[in-house]
């Protein structure tokens, strides 16, 4: 969880839990990581967009032009109200309903 949740790498999480007295490799948490991180992603997003639904948090969709390997790519964020991205998408087309979801 910590992984999903903060840009920590797997040796700071294993010194994390050792602090706490839990000895474990990092080895250990990369395997946890694998099996696991993606259910926490999926559920700390959909909290997320239940967060942003029932609040007054205000967001809005962002759209840039960006060049990557001499190819323009469109770049889609997802902006909150205090300027903090929320998610971001890159596409060759333009296709605002794919980036909303």
């Amino acid at each position: 969880m910590l992984c999903v949740r903060f840009p920590l790498s797997l040796r700071d999480v294993e010194d994390l839990l050792h602090e706490r007295e839990i000895d474990i490799s990092h080895e250990a948490v990369r395997y946890w990581w694998h099996r696991f991180g993606p259910i926490f992603a999926s559920e700390i997003k959909k909290r997320r967009i239940e967060g942003l639904k029932s609040s007054k948090w205000r967001w809005h969709l962002d759209e840039m032009f960006v060049k990557i390997n001499g190819e323009q790519h469109y770049l889609w964020r997802a902006v909150d109200h205090e300027g903090e991205v929320l998610e971001s998408f890159v596409t060759k087309r333009r296709d605002k309903k794919a980036a909303i979801l």
